[in-house]
Order: C-alpha cells, then sequence, then structure tokens
C-alpha cells in the first residue's frame, strides 16, 4: 500500500523514474479501489459513483506511467500510442513490464538504487 501512497503523493509529478513495482502496486490498488466503487454504483443504482475513482486517478496514473517509461528510456509522451488500437495497448504493456535502464539515464537516476519504501 505504501507504493500506491507513493504515487499519490507525486500526484502530478512527469519527471523522474518509477521502479516496475510502483507502477504495478499504483495499478493493483487502483484496480481494486475501482471495482469496490463499481459494486458500490451498482448496489446503490447510482451511475456516477464509478467515475469518481477514475476521475481521481487518472492524472497520479497518468503520471506514473510517464514515469515508468522513463525508466525503461522512453519519453512520456509514448502514452499517446496507446490510443493506436490493439497495437498501442500491447506496447505499452510491454514497456511496463521491462526492466528499467541500469545505472543514470537522461530521464534522472535508477530508482532501484534509491532508498527502499516498505
Amino acid at each position: 500500500m505504501s507504493w500506491f501512497i507513493e504515487v499519490l503523493k507525486k500526484y502530478a509529478v512527469f519527471s523522474g523514474r518509477a521502479r516496475r513495482k510502483e507502477y504495478w502496486m499504483f495499478a493493483l490498488f487502483a484496480t481494486i479501489i475501482y471495482v469496490v466503487f463499481l459494486v458500490l454504483s451498482i448496489v446503490t443504482k447510482q451511475s456516477w459513483i464509478v467515475f469518481l475513482p477514475i476521475l481521481a486517478f487518472l492524472l497520479p496514473g497518468l503520471a506514473v506511467t510517464a514515469r515508468r517509461l522513463h525508466d525503461t528510456g522512453r519519453s512520456g509522451w509514448w502514452i499517446l500510442f496507446q490510443l493506436v488500437p490493439i497495437a498501442g495497448p500491447i506496447t505499452l504493456f510491454v514497456f511496463s513490464v521491462l526492466d528499467g535502464e541500469p545505472g543514470d539515464n537522461k530521464y534522472g537516476p535508477n530508482p532501484k538504487l534509491a532508498p527502499v519504501h516498505v
């Protein structure tokens, strides 16, 4: 959960790099929260409720994705490639599971060498 909180603390920080763990823990907890809100929306028959986590996590989700792309040595603008049907989401998925560049790159120091968050 600390990885999720860490992403929220960097709400709109598009610079720097993000480890795979940071990216995937954010994705996991955001999905769990979204499912909870989806069930709540169905139970209460209030369809607008499901949009709350989408709005809340849109900007930090884009930011952590850009930082994840930076970790692999790619520009954050690659996020726009997701708009290409089929190939876009698959390509971004592959980029998100690749290991980051060892050492420093033009986007910052290697986050694996930074102090570990628990």
